[in-house]
């Protein structure tokens, strides 16, 4: 009869970034099942957001994710947008997707060199960061910031993309091209790479379908997807690109995805810079009617969706934000079941996991495994307590 092993990973782990437990059962070197435990980094961003005007949300919510700064205030914008029924200038459309692309460049970069830190191949690791610190040269030349850049805005965008810094971002594009082509030579060619991820990690089309994964996660498996393409917004309708998709599902997939997309990411830039027009960057709202609406954004990680609800006044009655981490890390519990444990913890990472972003809270009995308290509840106790305590006060 074999005897299963648990084996811990996290709630504090070097694979990860941020807290989260995974809990693999393992017979000997094999993992056999899984248990995801979320609810360490909550921070209440959606509460949050209640309390603050409209035009200071963006930047709450550019700190759900460092690496996604861009991608949540972009779907806090289109939501508001798409509320208040309003169209934004052109020259802004532009500036967006630029910024965008750029993150998209620094993400992927940033994930290839984890990637290869993971795996021990420390080389990947150093080229990886070494060419992403241009990109984040030009996003601070832009816009002041290498993250949380501050750029979005509810009818526009905060800052204009100066004539004088057009030749430096169309350098930087041009750099990157011989270095995406010696990763992807790395890539496609070497044997170590190739045995640690070819094969490893695999989720089928139908199971990425089953768990509704997004973004590269998605497009991996076989599943030609994307915000970009299927709900355009910025002015990714109106420039010529391509969405990549591999049919393979495993972590070699994925890997050989976002080196493919940040080919694109360079293109769809170029012809930004080409195509924008001159003219101004931002409608100077003052106020916010009474609707509700969505935004939809195709970040790095896959689609990130956020949902907001007006009253009239000038701060949401609602927000609700949904991020491609929350639909991509449960598909681990087909990915990762099957594997070694060294391979069931880079199929892991292999989803580009962002766990400040994905939580939801709950309370459990760690001994009899009963659910004690939902969000729900929590936000009950708070409230009762906050009556106590003004009860206390005024006593």
């Amino acid at each position: 009869m074999s005897h299963k092993v648990v084996i811990p990973i996290g709630p504090y782990h070097p694979l990860q970034e941020e807290p989260e437990f995974f809990r693999l059962y393992t017979e000997g070197e094999k993992v056999v099942d899984i248990d995801i435990v979320i609810g360490y980094m909550h921070r209440g961003i959606e509460k949050l957001s209640e309390s603050k005007h409209y035009d200071q949300t963006p930047y709450l919510v550019e700190r759900i994710c460092g690496i996604c700064s861009n991608a949540h205030p972009f779907a806090y914008v289109n939501a508001m947008e798409d509320l208040a029924k309003i169209e934004v200038p052109e020259r802004a459309l532009y500036i967006r997707t630029i910024i965008a692309e750029l993150e998209r460049l620094h993400s992927h970069l940033l994930w290839l060199g984890l990637a290869g830190h993971f795996i021990g191949y420390n080389t990947v690791w150093m080229w990886s960061w070494k060419y992403r610190e241009p990109v984040l040269d030009i996003l601070e030349a832009i816009t002041g910031n290498r993250q949380n850049y501050g750029m979005m805005k509810v009818g526009g965008v905060r800052r204009d993309i100066k004539e004088e810094d057009i030749p430096g971002v169309r350098k930087m594009n041009d750099d990157l091209i011989p270095v995406l082509n010696m990763f992807k030579g790395a890539v496609m060619d070497d044997p170590v790479i190739q045995a640690r991820t070819k094969g490893v990690g695999i989720l089928s089309k139908e199971e990425a379908v089953n768990y509704s994964v997004v973004g590269p996660t998605a497009r991996a498996s076989g599943l030609a997807m994307d915000v970009r393409r299927d709900d355009p917004y910025g002015v990714y309708d109106r420039v010529e690109w391509d969405v990549v998709v591999r049919k393979e599902g495993d972590i070699f997939a994925k890997l050989v995805v976002r080196v493919l997309e940040m080919y694109e990411s360079i293109k769809i830039i170029n012809q930004c810079l080409e195509k924008m027009p001159k003219g101004p960057i931002d409608l100077d709202l003052k106020d916010i009617p009474a609707g509700e609406g969505i935004g939809r954004v195709e970040a790095p990680r896959g689609e990130c969706f956020h949902y907001v609800r007006s009253d009239g006044t000038n701060s949401p009655i609602r927000h609700k934000i949904r991020a491609p981490s929350y639909m991509n890390v449960p598909s681990n519990k087909v990915a990762a079941v099957g594997q070694t444990i060294s391979d069931a913890a880079i199929t892991l990472a292999a989803v580009d996991p962002c766990y400040c972003c994905t939580e939801r809270t709950i309370v459990i009995d760690r001994q009899t495994e009963r659910k004690l308290f939902n969000g729900w509840d929590l936000v009950e106790l708070s409230r009762k307590k906050t009556e106590e305590i003004k009860g206390q006060k005024s006593g």
